[in-house]
Parts: C-alpha cells; sequence; structure tokens
C-alpha cells in the first residue's frame, strides 16, 4: 500500500510483514514487555477514541515528554489519527524552556512520565492557560494517567468517526512541532508535515541490508527527528524495535537482544573503542602483542575497498583471533551502525569497519527531517571525512559564501509562528540555508568544512548557543568575558576572565590578600567562588548545557591584545588559536 501519513505505518505493517510478538519491546521491572502489531494498532485507536472524548480536535497540539518506550509510539500514532499535532519535548530542558514551549505551542494536553518529571511539569502547566490537564504514564498521586485515557476510549469507541478524520488528513499537513535551540534566546518550532517525515523515511528505507527478520535498538531521545525518523524506518521496513532502560543499560541490552541495527552519536562509539583498548591493556605476552597489531591493522584499512590482497590476508587473521571477539561483546550481530549529530573521529570508521561493524555517517538538521546526506552502499556511497552523498530525492549545492543549501520534500514547511525566520532561512526557490560550510566533493559526496553560525554540537549531538550562555554568565559581576568551548567534545566548557576589580572589592571585603591579577585566580579559594557563579547560572540550563569545567585566565581581552573586535565582540578562533593549550586541557 501506498503510505502518505505517518499513521499508514500501522495497517501497511499488517499487510506487509509476518506476525511477530515483539513489533515494539519495552523494559518494565527488569522484563522486555513486547507487543504484536494486532495490540499495538488495538492500544493506538483506544488512545484515539479516547483522546477524542477529552474534546481533541484537528489542529489541536498535544505535548509528550518521556523517554523512548512502546508508549510513545501509542501517544504518537493515536494523536495524529485525531488529526492533532505531536509536540514532543526534552525531558532534561530548563523550566524556561518548558514555559515557553507550552504556552508558544498552546498545548491542550500533556503526557509525562516519570514521578519527579511529573512535579515539574504540573507546576509549569499551572502558569500556561491552554493546558487543560496534565497525564502521567502511571499512576501518580492527583494526575490521571496514559491507562484512564485508554479505558475511556474503550467505554466509548468511535471508529467511523477516526476514519473520518483520517479520511481528511493530507499528506501536506501538518503533524509535528519540535523544539530546538534558537540564537534569541527562546526555543524555535520546527513545523514538519506526513510528507516531510515519510519521504526521509522511503528515501533511507534502501540502505539497511536485512528486513522483518531483524532487530533494532532505539536508545537516542525519540523527541530528537533523528531517532524518530529512523523509529518510523524500522516500522516501515517490518523490523523490530528494542527500547534501551537508559544510556547506562545499553551495553546490557545488546549483549540480551543482539540488536542488527542501532543508531548513536560519537561519543558512544568513543567509549566503546576505549573499552575495547583497555581490555587490550590488560592482556599480557603474545596475546597483548596480537591485539595490538590486530588494533594497528584496522586504523589502515581502506574503507572504499582499495585493500591489497596482503593486507585483506592479515585481515582475515586478524578477525579470527581478534575482532570476532569485539564483535562478540556486541552482541554479534551488528550489520548497521549510524552515527549522526557530530562529527565522527576517521580512526573510528576505519576501525569498526574493519572489524566487521559497518559504521554509517549522516548529516542533517531538524528543519530536514532530518537527513540530507548520509553512508551508503551506492557506488562513492562512502569517504573518508565527508557524510556521504545527498540523500536520494534531495537536492544539495553550495552557496558562493560556501554555505550548503538543501532542497527536496523534507525540508520543513517553516517555523512555527515566525514566517520572518522561516524566510530568513528557506529562500525563494525552495533552498534551505543550513549555516553549514562545506565543499561538495569530485565523486559527490558531501563534506563539512565549517558552521557560518556560531551555534555547535558536542559529541552526543546536543546543540549549544554559546552567545547565549555566555550573556546570561555575563551578567554576574565576577565575570568580565567568557567564552564557551565544545565542539564535538562530551560536554560544555568554558574559558572564563573575571572582572578583576569586582574580585578586588570581594577580596577586600573578605579579608583576602591581593596580590596580582595571576596569582588570585590560581588560588582554590578565589576558584571556589567564581565556580560558585558558574554553579549557580547553570542551575537555568538544560542538562546538556551545562559548563562543566572552567579554565580562570588571569588577563583582560581587550582590542589591543586581539580578543575582541571594536564592537567588543568575541573573536572566538583567535581566542581558540591563542589559548589552544588551555582549551585541550579542559577536555583531558
Amino acid at each position: 500500500m501506498t503510505i502518505t501519513r505517518i499513521f499508514d505505518l500501522l495497517p501497511n505493517y499488517v499487510a506487509s510483514y509476518k506476525p511477530k510478538d515483539d513489533v515494539l519491546a519495552g523494559k518494565e521491572d527488569g522484563v522486555w514487555r513486547k507487543y504484536s502489531i494486532d495490540e499495538y494498532i488495538r492500544i493506538v485507536n483506544d488512545l484515539t477514541y479516547g483522546l477524542l472524548a477529552l474534546g481533541v480536535q484537528p489542529g489541536d497540539t498535544i505535548g509528550t515528554i518521556t523517554g523512548n518506550k512502546p508508549e510513545w509510539n501509542f501517544l504518537d500514532m493515536a494523536i495524529m489519527q485525531c488529526g492533532a499535532i505531536h509536540v514532543p519535548i526534552y525531558p532534561t530542558i530548563s523550566p524556561a524552556d518548558y514555559q515557553y514551549i507550552f504556552c508558544h505551542a498552546e498545548l491542550k494536553y500533556v503526557f509525562v512520565s516519570g514521578e519527579e518529571l511529573s512535579r515539574k511539569i504540573k507546576e509549569v502547566a499551572t502558569n500556561c492557560t491552554s493546558v487543560q490537564e496534565v497525564f502521567t504514564f502511571k499512576n501518580r498521586e492527583g494526575l490521571r494517567n496514559l491507562q484512564d485515557v485508554i479505558e475511556l476510549g474503550q467505554a466509548g469507541p468511535l471508529p467511523e468517526k477516526v476514519e473520518e478524520i483520517k479520511a481528511g488528513i493530507k499528506s501536506e499537513d501538518l503533524a509535528t512541532i519540535i523544539y530546538t535551540s534558537g540564537t534569541t534566546g527562546n526555543p524555535k518550532g520546527v513545523m514538519l508535515s506526513h510528507k516531510n517525515l515519510i519521504s526521509n523515511v522511503v528515501n533511507v528505507s534502501y540502505i539497511p541490508t536485512f528486513g522483518e527478520e531483524g532487530k533494532a535498538l532505539s536508545f537516542l531521545p525519540l523527541c530528537h527527528v533523528y531517532e524518530r525518523m529512523l523509529n518510523y524506518l524500522y516500522q516501515y521496513l517490518g523490523i523490530s524495535i528494542y527500547y534501551a532502560e537508559s544510556l547506562a543499560t545499553i551495553t546490557d541490552n545488546i549483549k540480551e537482544i543482539h540488536p542488527d541495527m542501532m543508531c548513536c552519536v560519537p561519543r558512544l562509539l568513543e567509549k566503546i573503542y576505549d573499552k575495547i583498548q583497555a581490555t587490550g591493556r590488560k592482556l599480557k605476552g603474545i596475546k597483548r602483542m596480537i591485539f595490538f597489531w590486530a588494533a594497528e591493522l584496522a586504523m589502515n584499512y581502506d574503507v572504499q575497498g582499495n585493500n591489497s590482497a596482503w593486507y585483506m590476508f592479515r585481515l582475515k587473521i586478524a578477525d579470527k583471533l581478534i575482532y570476532s571477539k569485539w564483535r562478540e561483546a556486541l552482541g554479534g550481530n551488528f550489520k548497521i551502525i549510524v552515527s549522526g549529530g557530530a562529527a565522527i573521529q576517521p580512526r573510528l570508521v576505519r576501525t569498526f569497519r574493519a572489524a566487521g561493524l559497518p559504521i554509517y555517517e549522516g548529516y542533517g538538521l531538524t528543519e530536514t527531517s532530518p537527513v540530507i546526506a548520509v553512508t551508503s552502499t551506492d557506488a562513492n556511497g562512502i569517504k573518508l571525512g565527508t557524510v556521504g552523498p545527498p540523500l536520494r530525492g534531495v537536492e544539495v549545492k553550495i552557496a558562493e559564501d560556501g554555505e550548503i543549501l538543501a532542497r527536496g520534500p523534507n525540508i520543513m514547511m517553516g517555523y512555527y509562528k515566525n514566517p520572518e525566520l522561516t524566510a530568513s532561512v528557506i529562500d525563494a526557490d525552495g533552498w534551505f540555508h543550513t549555516g553549514d560550510i562545506g565543499v561538495i566533493e569530485p565523486e559527490g559526496q558531501v563534506r563539512i568544512t565549517g558552521r557560518k553560525k556560531e551555534i555547535f554540537k558536542t559529541s552526543l549531538g546536543k546543540y549549544i548557543a554559546p552567545e547565549l550562555l555566555e550573556n546570561k554568565i555575563k551578567e554576574s559581576p565576577f565575570i568580565d568575558n567568557i567564552m564557551v568551548v565544545g565542539e564535538n567534545q562530551k560536554f560544555a566548557a568554558a574559558l572564563v576572565v573575571p572582572d578583576f576589580n569586582h574580585l578586588k572589592s570581594w577580596c577586600k571585603i573578605k579579608d583576602v590578600e591581593y596580590t596580582t591579577d595571576a596569582e588570585m585566580v590560581a588560588l582554590p579559594r578565589i576558584k571556589q567562588r567564581l565556580m560558585k557563579v558558574i554553579d549557580q547560572y547553570n542551575k537555568g540550563f538544560g542538562s546538556t548545557e551545562q559548563i562543566k569545567k572552567v579554565e580562570f585566565l588571569p588577563a583582560e581581552w581587550s582590542i589591543s591584545s586581539g580578543e575582541l573586535t571594536p564592537t567588543l565582540k568575541l573573536k572566538r578562533t583567535f581566542i581558540a588559536r591563542k589559548y589552544e593549550t588551555q582549551i585541550e586541557k579542559l577536555f583531558v
């Protein structure tokens, strides 16, 4: 059957694939709770009826705040079957961001998992007049839960009404609003249609080398478009989806279910690689020597297949002795590991591919649903240092200033309630301006060389807008200047210049003898007081934005010393180069 709306994935599953008991699976109390397609559809329909009984109308917005679990899918499909708009929200953002999103999106209902999160959200929701009720996933004092809505639907099924609503929903209609970090202080609501997401699903569907017999492990947030699109892809291909309990249990979950595929961020692959290396360092004698011979051999692997016969002979030996054990430790069944959200180190791609663990790298944004380019099995489908060729159905070109532009059915409808911002990134010819700088290789792959915008990503794939954090922290009288760093690192850190005049006043009050600026910032007591300032501001940031480490500098930044422009803006490239050693220390 033809899929034009996201909820079409459900009848397509019934028509295309054999029955099985683990279409979706999540762990409850240490046991995998599995759902067949029939049970999945029944729960979705009951939820749909329940939402209609609550008064949900086409065009209403409904928020969900939860980790990855089958219930996310039940709500996602039910919301869209009502003609309503799903607004998935990160569980780790600041109260101020929750408040903004709730009110800006005019959420009618909010569904939230977790007791502590429930209390937090209930308090935020009281300040937003559009929110009629907050529901939880399980019993929480004073709040109705998901099962209550299901039972409400079971008491008054409306199948004809639902079919009527679904028949009126077009592929071009708005399906979801995903809020991402903005440069103006407030998150931006990216509007994606059914067509946007379905086009991405269909155009990447040829890449997996297996079908309905396979299993996928899901652990990156489903509220992010990256994992969400792949979640739809798995259902489109009949692949079973197992939701990891948490980031801490990924290794155990892999060993339990032996997945064929997962998507992750480079940081996870770095951790896996470091663990492999640590295992080798524990070995003695000839075993240790063989291990590191194999590890070194993998580092020289040509991912495009241009390896000599002598190299391949040695690779087979290394595989039998070493790589097979690496694969076994990772479930023994991976056919694809997708890495996205940030740049991955070429050595990791070489090593894992040599060991029979194919790494596929993708590139895109929430605004592009998300894939613009991806590694594939096509001719010239992979080249180290690139993100692969443009996705089928997506056009890519480089603007005169080097910016990467994309056009296709995956380009967002626009930013919610912000046509001016939409017009600033989608031009009259339909080209989306990514904000990234890059080139197209002679063979067609896309290479990203820099960022036009100052927003950067950590290695966990989380966006950070440094200027927002910097401007907030500079509100403190203790801070003269600050530059947040952390591109492709696992956390945000900062170079900080104290306000030495204020520091002198503080020292006088506290009877601390002030000598020189350099000696002062080296004093443990001074460092502790300055870190107290940073920690205070961290409380207002989302967990991925918080400054984890700081280097306090002994000299003011100025125009004459080169750190500031004539308008007193940070010269980031100059500062990064001048303080390269200090920045490196922050991430050791």
